[in-house]
């Protein structure tokens, strides 16, 4: 599960191996917001009349993991002319010149904790999106 791992970017041997040992089995989260919700990325929801508002990052799960990926979400923001998911004209090249850099590193690391999980799930290894023409 480690290796398959590794192939998304921003996640590398010790964030992979971590996720794999402390996580717990992809069959206990129902989809990948329970996931994401569990390592404490998701806003807070308050709802009522069945109007729904989202408030700020709840910060309320598992704290090394959080930490890890965020770690990992940096180095793929740093060395984005490395990364094909950061060239100019993607989701994270137009985040980073609209919203402060610290804010896109938590959203890029809800992306990638949602990723995490889909391959936890079905199996395989991550593929690229295509890019839009």
């Amino acid at each position: 599960m480690a290796r398959r791992l590794m192939t998304i970017p921003g996640i590398g041997p010790l964030i992979a191996t971590a996720i794999a040992v402390l996580a717990p089995a992809p069959e206990t989260f129902r989809k990948a917001r329970d996931f994401a919700t569990w390592l404490g990325l998701v806003s807070r929801q308050y709802s009522t009349g069945g109007k729904q508002r989202l408030g700020a990052t709840t910060r309320m799960g598992e704290r090394s993991l959080r930490r890890l990926l965020i770690i990992g979400a940096n180095s793929v923001i740093i060395k984005r002319h490395v990364h094909a998911a950061a060239k100019p004209g993607t989701w994270l090249a137009g985040m980073l010149t609209r919203k402060p850099p610290m804010l896109v590193r938590v959203a890029l690391v809800n992306k990638i904790s949602r990723i995490v999980w889909a391959l936890m799930v079905r199996g395989g290894v991550y593929k690229a999106p295509a890019m839009a023409a």
